[in-house]
């Protein structure tokens, strides 16, 4: 959807699986687990075992999942996307960047949009020049055809989107002015457009990250939350491959919000 966005793996358990089996079996073992550390089956077979004990036919026992943790650096989504992710969430944890002391990259585009119209004499005609700077900074949508939540159709057109990146440039330009008279940068951020770019560190355990999927994949999610949910899988794949099978085949997409 956009080519800026991106999720890396900062931080995740070891053997997620074999951990998730450990605290399994020790709810029904009156061994101490490290002197029972020879049954420790590979990460593979514990994965299918949590899946039988746990998951299948929706028997519901979440708690082992709590044990493994990963950890995501998110870089380049909208404001809007963080605020999302971050409602109706459980276990998960957030960093944020803060635009109370972040802003060097808005006021760098300001000062590019205030040179190029001091070279010229339209910032309107400037566009096709400042586009590429503006959206690394502010993020709109792709041209297109959308629906509402109702189901109500409608288009972005490439009238509206240039006018919304001259909205833009604009707003950086007053962000330079006002913090160039001594305005802090919690105070001249009031008049910026929503959707500035936003980088977090998100971390949750592997029950709570099933619960954000749940959340947020599902087809009325905001689009750029399915997006990012998109991104965060293949890491989810690959690190939990037997429960994420198990995931992508029972809840993946479906609204069917984990206990």
């Amino acid at each position: 959807m956009d080519p800026l966005f991106q999720v890396q793996v900062l931080s995740q358990t070891h053997k997620p699986q074999t951990l998730i089996w450990q605290a399994l079996h020790q709810d029904y073992s009156s061994k101490y687990l490290p002197e029972d550390s020879a049954n420790t089956p590979d990460e593979t077979e514990a994965g299918n075992i949590a899946v039988k004990k746990l998951l299948k036919g929706d028997r519901g026992h979440y708690g082992p999942l709590e044990h493994p943790q990963i950890t995501f650096a998110v870089g380049y989504f909208p404001h809007s996307t963080m605020q999302q992710m971050r409602t109706h969430r459980v276990g998960v944890s957030f960093d944020v960047q803060s635009f109370r002391y972040t802003s060097e990259a808005i006021r760098q585009l300001g000062d590019l949009c205030l040179h190029r119209i001091n070279c010229s004499s339209s910032l309107d005609n400037e566009m096709d020049d400042l586009a590429e700077a503006i959206e690394k900074v502010f993020y709109l949508r792709p041209l297109g055809e959308y629906t509402d939540r109702t189901g109500k159709r409608y288009a972005y057109t490439e009238d509206q989107r240039h006018e919304d990146l001259v909205c833009c440039a604009e707003a950086a330009m007053r962000y330079v002015n006002r913090y160039s008279q001594g305005m802090s940068e919690e105070h001249a951020r009031q008049t910026l457009p929503f959707d500035l770019r936003q980088h977090w560190v998100l971390s949750a355990n592997l029950r709570a990250l099933m619960h954000l999927l749940d959340l947020r994949w599902k087809k009325d999610a905001q689009l750029e939350c399915q997006v990012l949910c998109g991104h965060i899988w293949p890491h989810f794949e690959e690190w939990a491959p037997e429960i994420a099978r198990w995931y992508l085949e029972n809840r993946a997409t479906k609204a069917r919000l984990s206990p």
